[in-house]
């Protein structure tokens, strides 16, 4: 099993121990399956998993118990099949509050690779955000924080950046998504320190294909895919219509799957990060990690078949 972040506690190593070896008991889990395929981060060669997990929505369950149970369970079959990064937002409603109860519940200390965003229009109130992250979380340190959607983005990089030089994060980031604000995007990667971008692509929005993707392979930046099925509407679209038999070429048993792997076929793509509130939909996404990839002529077969729809 790869090794996604260095100087994991004791404690989080054993919780992932126990995890791994309850999974033999899962019906259909996939403990005994191939490892995940994984992907290096540019800026340093750490590799992750590339298939990781969004929190937008399913996650903002607030004190509800029994939704709280199954986002721990959602929580442990994502790290039984060997998932990297969990990435969140203050945005997000109760989302951070309710990945640090399934931290919690699972005995582990942080995720393996942890990755959230400030999000205000004020500096000052980025470094509470901050510290608000670390408390719900139960984290001292994260992984990757972003500006969320280039929110005062100048002010927000320069906290993040200092952050990083006296070690108390390990990446810095962007985001956007729905398509906004590409432009932009694109000079901030071309002129500033960056670790990761994350924006949307999916089968259907391929405009980052233009720029976005070219330009992160050059610049030597990570991306992280958001909104790989349109928060749902995409899949919904092609419910009824029958996969292609060739999907099968690329294991491929569902649309959620031939979207995913689409999607981190790309060369330029570091992760993708489905939101699922199903166990067995997690599992469904976490084996296109696993199976065969299209190479590029199968990519713009799968386009075509979708255009023609």
């Amino acid at each position: 099993m790869p090794k996604f972040k260095s100087g994991l506690s004791r404690r989080h190593l054993l919780a992932s121990a126990v995890a791994v070896g309850a999974a033999g008991l899962v019906p259909g889990s996939p403990a005994a399956a191939p490892a995940m395929m994984t992907r290096p981060i540019p800026s340093s060669g750490e590799r992750l998993p590339v298939i990781g997990m969004g929190t937008w929505v399913t996650f903002n369950v607030g004190d509800d118990m029994q939704l709280r149970a199954r986002c721990v369970d959602v929580f442990r079959a994502f790290f039984q099949a060997g998932g990297g990064m969990i990435d969140s937002s203050p945005m997000y409603g109760s989302a951070e509050e309710v990945i640090g109860y399934c931290l919690k519940q699972l005995g582990a200390n942080s995720p393996m690779f942890s990755a959230t965003k400030v999000w205000t229009p004020l500096k000052w109130h980025g470094a509470k955000q901050i510290k608000a992250s670390q408390e719900l979380r139960g984290e001292d340190k994260f992984d990757l924080f972003q500006v969320h959607n280039l929110v005062n983005w100048e002010g927000h990089l320069d906290t993040l950046q200092a952050m990083k030089s006296e070690g108390r994060l390990r990446y810095v980031g962007i985001t956007t998504s729905h398509g906004s604000r590409h432009e932009e995007m694109a000079k901030i990667m071309a002129t500033q320190a960056i670790d990761f971008v994350q924006f949307t692509y999916n089968v259907e929005d391929r405009d980052p294909e233009a720029r976005l993707l070219g330009l992160a392979a050059d610049k030597g930046i990570a991306v992280i895919i958001n909104r790989p099925f349109q928060r749902g509407s995409l899949l919904d679209r092609f419910q009824g219509k029958p996969l292609p038999p060739w999907a099968a070429d690329i294991a491929c048993t569902s649309w959620a799957q031939f979207s995913l792997k689409f999607i981190v076929s790309h060369p330029a793509v570091t992760c993708a990060i489905p939101a699922t509130s199903r166990v067995d939909h997690m599992h469904e996404n976490m084996n296109v990690g696993r199976g065969p990839l299209p190479d590029m002529k199968t990519r713009a077969r799968m386009a075509a078949y979708v255009k023609d729809l």
